[in-house]
Parts: structure tokens; C-alpha cells; sequence
């Protein structure tokens, strides 16, 4: 199995809920990290709110920073299932 081949997700049953969990979580970081610039953005127009936007792009930065994060785990996981035998025997119904 290649990393970061898109035929991974449809490797068995597992592998599809595994890929939809893990959408699931990039899709949730890529909200809060836009979340965080918008609303630090929006801040920046208040001098006595500058250090609170500071801190939210900061924090968006590391929500940024996750989403390959998960990409990466998620193909790991794939890795670690090993072959679509192995899987099927594990957790296919």
C-alpha cells in the first residue's frame, strides 16, 4: 500500500470509516483555524483587543499546522491496518 493513494479509502469497510472519521477531524480544524483569523482579524480593529487577535492567529497557525498532521496520521493508520486480508479478518462484518 502507497501513502497517500487515494484508492486507500476503499480498501475495505474499515478503511472507509477510518477515511470519514478522519475527514471528520480535518474538516472540524479547518473551521476552527478559519474561526480564529476571522475573528482575530476582526479584533485587530480595537487596540485594547490586539492581544487577543495576537493569540488567535497563533492559535489558528497550529490549527493550520494540524491539517497535514492528519493527513499524515490518517495514511499511517493505513499502514498499520497492513494488508486488506488482515483487515477483512479483523473487522469487516
Amino acid at each position: 500500500m502507497a501513502l497517500f493513494d487515494p484508492d486507500n479509502r476503499n480498501r475495505s469497510h474499515y478503511h472507509r470509516r477510518l477515511y470519514a472519521a478522519y475527514e471528520v477531524a480535518f474538516t472540524l480544524v479547518d473551521f476552527l483555524a478559519a474561526a480564529c483569523f476571522i475573528a482575530g482579524s476582526v479584533m485587530f480593529f480595537y487596540k485594547s483587543l490586539e492581544n487577543g487577535a495576537i493569540w488567535l492567529f497563533v492559535i489558528g497557525s497550529v490549527f493550520f499546522f494540524m491539517k497535514p498532521a492528519i493527513r499524515l496520521a490518517r495514511e499511517l493508520h493505513y499502514l498499520a491496518l497492513g494488508d486488506v486480508e488482515d483487515v477483512a479478518k479483523r473487522f469487516d462484518p
